[in-house]
């Protein structure tokens, strides 16, 4: 009886077709990585204890009220940012980009935390000027933004800092920004595109190029949208089978357990397989605006509505990357791919979004 009262306890702030889907999508993954890793037992185990741990945070953030999140949010916010300035002054250089901050005892990357922290603190502005909304209001919420996306975008990371830009976008436009200013962003953006162009790096001109023209350097910076796409068309219609998918286990796919793993599931389950992929993405979706629509503030709509559309950029960025569509920006597929970063933040968000769901009283201002 007190197991009984204590599991009804722990799961009382989670939502059960959610929770569901997301441990529909979980098992996918397992199966997943375990053939990416070509049946490698250690592989799997730690893939299994990312998921423990990214369920325990999801577990965790579901039981924090919402009162709790718009306390602690600024602080999140700024620790986040003296972070990224830290990376930038002190951080760890791997691959030609500083993305890492070393602590002696781990190593960490300031940008997964900003990925919650920025919606956050943006959707924490708009709900304290919601009575008197001005467009000054509007241009302070961009400056949230624009700032850590600017930070992220200097170690260089691209993806990532369009994705932050993405999520902070939302909540903005959530938010109640007018679309008349929305469209001439949108066409200061595109007259100001052939100037950016001069400023990206040379290997992010080098991905878009490769994009349009992967033949160009079929052994070089082409080689991973190749094998791909081949990986992804080879699939068919329902596909090569559960390990057996041959430009997988024949070593032609690069990172197959992390960004490209969508190419593994495409090549092995084929069209019927990505489609019911998409249509549990969707379902995930559909479920998380539901609950972000009956949250009871403009804050808890703010950030919910954002961290699920967000979850949706991720996925689409990532299928779109590996099918040859958009260009390779180095974002793993959100609850699939190998990895725990990236499983703990999005669980984790998932359970704010459940939190502010479950938590029906009016969040003090």
């Amino acid at each position: 009886m007190r197991v009984e009262r204590l599991f009804r306890r722990l799961t009382a702030h989670l939502d059960l077709p959610l929770v569901g889907l997301l441990g529909l999508l979980l098992l996918v993954s397992l199966g997943t990585v375990y053939s990416a890793s070509e049946g490698n037992p250690a592989r799997l185990v730690a893939h299994l204890v990312n998921i423990v741990l990214a369920l325990a945070a999801m577990l965790v953030a579901s039981h924090i009220p919402p009162q709790r999140l718009m306390q602690f949010t600024p602080l999140a916010y700024g620790v986040g940012l003296l972070l990224l300035v830290a990376v930038a002054l002190f951080g760890e250089v791997v691959n030609g980009a500083r993305r890492w901050l070393d602590l002696g005892f781990t190593r960490i990357q300031p940008s997964e935390l900003m990925r919650l922290a920025v919606p956050l603190m943006i959707a924490w502005y708009l709900h304290q000027k919601q009575e008197s909304m001005h467009s000054l209001d509007y241009a302070v919420a961009i400056g949230l933004l624009g700032l850590p996306v600017l930070l992220i975008l200097r170690q260089p990371d691209l993806g990532t800092s369009l994705l932050i830009a993405a999520s902070g976008f939302f909540v903005i436009y959530l938010g109640g920004l007018s679309l008349r200013v929305l469209a001439a962003a949108a066409a200061l953006g595109a007259l100001a595109a052939p100037f950016a162009w001069h400023l990206l790096h040379d290997y992010q001109r080098r991905r878009i190029l490769t994009m349009l023209d992967p033949s160009s350097d079929p052994l070089g910076a082409g080689y991973h949208i190749i094998q791909s796409t081949i990986a992804v068309g080879s699939g068919g219609i329902f596909g090569k089978g559960w390990m057996d998918g041959t430009q997988t286990h024949l070593d032609f796919l690069p990172e197959r357990s992390t960004d490209f793993i969508f190419a593994v599931f495409a090549e092995e389950f084929g069209l019927a397989g990505n489609l019911l992929l998409l249509a549990l993405y969707a379902a995930i979706v559909y479920r998380g605006l539901v609950l972000a629509a009956s949250a009871p503030t403009l804050f808890g709509r703010l950030m919910s509505a954002a961290l699920i559309l967000t979850f949706f950029v991720y996925a689409f960025v990532n299928m779109g990357m590996v099918s040859g569509i958009l260009p390779v920006v180095g974002v793993p597929l959100p609850l699939v791919s190998y990895g725990g970063t990236s499983m703990v933040t999005v669980l984790f968000g998932f359970g704010i979004v459940m939190s502010v769901a479950t938590h029906k009283k009016l969040v003090k201002t």
